[in-house]
């Protein structure tokens, strides 16, 4: 026989419906499943500027726009609504987003998402999760995401992806720095570290502009890489100071910028 200590059933905190739905869509569990992993891993994890610990939802007529960052990197991904709704934007914490990742199946079920001003529901198979917002002003994305970047070319993304791992082996450990370095029909990869050990992928590519030495954080590239499913990308670049737009071809809703690192 056992005798457990326990608390009351009526002291279990009940989340209350709070504030009027502003909006209410459905969508396939695969579609929004596959949003959220455009983006998710751009999130910040334990950032003082808490509003970054969370994505950005952000209905603007009839288009959803999802938004993540941790103000090195920012991913953006959007989609078409059924219907158009007012102007608004939540910001859903981590926790929330990491669940839906788990959660969410890959099927053409539908998720049923309400929206409010303090609260989010999601609705799916014998699911209900209900999650409050963080109260804060997200950054304004537009003004990172950034437009006419005319030094471009486009890679088999498992070709680049292959390349980045084996050439970040001897990255710095720390920092995880890697240089782009772009001429005439060539990108070479290099990566060193605090024992000098050097290594150089060179990838045979369409590129034909301005002659390029980039740094970036080869975890950031990484990241991007393994989270979407295209079969190959797009890399766009000014100059050797500003930021590289990674997008997909035949595609405007999808955006990844990578800020660059001095090594």
């Amino acid at each position: 026989r056992f005798s457990l200590q326990t608390l009351s059933a009526t002291e279990f905190p009940v989340m209350q419906s709070v504030g009027e739905v502003t909006a209410a869509w459905k969508m396939s569990q695969k579609s929004f499943r596959q949003l959220i992993s455009q983006v998710h891993f751009s999130m910040a994890q334990q950032d003082i500027r808490y509003y970054l610990n969370g994505l950005l939802f952000e209905i603007n007529g009839n288009r959803l726009n999802i938004v993540g960052t941790d103000g090195h990197r920012l991913s953006f991904t959007s989609t078409e609504l059924t219907q158009s709704y007012d102007k608004q934007d939540i910001i859903l914490p981590r926790k929330t987003v990491i669940e839906l990742t788990k959660l969410l199946d890959d099927s053409d079920d539908e998720v049923e998402i309400e929206l409010s001003a303090t609260q989010v529901n999601f609705t799916f198979g014998e699911i209900k999760l209900i999650s409050k917002v963080i109260d804060g002003k997200f950054p304004d994305y537009t003004r990172v995401i950034p437009v006419g970047h005319q030094n471009s070319f486009t890679v088999d993304r498992m070709t680049i992806l292959l390349a980045m791992q084996r050439a970040s082996i001897l990255s710095n450990e720390k920092y995880r720095g890697i240089r782009m370095v772009l001429g005439t029909g060539s990108l070479r990869l290099i990566s060193t570290n605090s024992e000098q050990e050097e290594a150089e992928e060179e990838l045979e590519i369409a590129y034909h502009q301005d002659a390029l030495d980039i740094g970036f954080n080869v975890t950031y590239l990484i990241d991007v890489l393994n989270n979407i499913t295209t079969p190959e990308v797009v890399f766009s670049f000014a100059d050797a100071n500003s930021s590289c737009l990674i997008t997909v071809p035949n595609d405007n809703d999808y955006k990844y910028v990578v800020m660059p690192m001095r090594i």
